[in-house]
């Protein structure tokens, strides 16, 4: 991440609650090795929420990640490390855990009920019977706090390795993911949390990212407003000048 005057990789501080997700994410990707069935039963499958009375899921997915590769987890814990330990620095530790637990929670029950509803119209979605995974709704949400709190920070991406602006950092995943959508990504969790987020940031009153989207429009309009007026001024001196010339 990029500050104003420096250049770091992740936060100068690493709080307690960060290190105490990170190790109970690992802890129960460890479980999900050690005990058969322990993915299935706990991962939300939309038809086993609301058909089979699986309620438990939305709450449980979240700790929960691909077995067969580290770059689930991998990624999802290097988010949470780099983006939440600021936000945790910032609200305190327990305001950070209750808006990172219902950022996941939340969009648990956006991806059991989004399929569900599909079905209500004679749609048969595949997500209805797929179980969904992984603590990116909840990173999603974090990251949504990150680029309100600090809208103007920039960030190095790592795939491709270029700076952007936080505030354009969410848009600019999901534009990807829409774009070129992968069967194994979630992108009805990743908005899910991002829905989530946005509606308890706004409870709590955070609404900085969209004072500076509103800064930026006006600045864009003030922009083209001078464009406008300058080339109509040199517009009319070149009509002067070509009218005193032909008299």
């Amino acid at each position: 991440m990029y500050g104003r005057q420096q250049v770091s990789f992740g936060p100068p501080s690493t709080p307690d609650v960060i290190k105490y997700l990170m190790i109970a994410n690992v802890g129960v990707f460890i479980l999900q090795h050690l005990i058969q069935g322990f993915t299935v039963w706990l991962a939300v499958t939309p038809k086993l929420v609301w058909q089979g009375g699986f309620i438990w899921q939305p709450f449980t997915y979240m700790w929960l990640h691909s077995e067969s590769s580290l770059l689930h987890i991998g990624f999802n814990m290097l988010a949470l490390w780099m983006f939440g330990s600021p936000v945790a620095s910032a609200w305190g530790e327990r305001a950070f855990l209750r808006y990172y637990l219902l950022c996941g929670i939340g969009a648990g029950f956006i991806i059991a009920s989004w399929p569900a509803l599909l079905t209500l119209f004679g749609m048969q979605p595949l997500s209805y019977v797929i179980p969904t995974l992984g603590a990116s709704g909840a990173v999603f949400g974090v990251l949504l706090a990150f680029s309100f709190i600090w809208p103007d920070r920039t960030i190095m991406l790592l795939f491709p390795p270029i700076p952007i602006k936080a505030i354009w950092f969410i848009p600019l995943i999901l534009g990807m993911e829409l774009i070129s959508p992968r069967g194994n990504v979630s992108t009805v969790g990743h908005l899910g949390g991002v829905v989530a987020g946005w509606i308890l940031l706004r409870r709590m009153g955070i609404n900085g990212g969209i004072t500076f989207l509103e800064w930026q429009w006006r600045r864009w309009k003030m922009r083209r407003n001078l464009k406008a007026a300058t080339a109509e001024e040199r517009a009319r001196k070149r009509w002067n000048n070509d009218d005193r010339t032909f008299h």
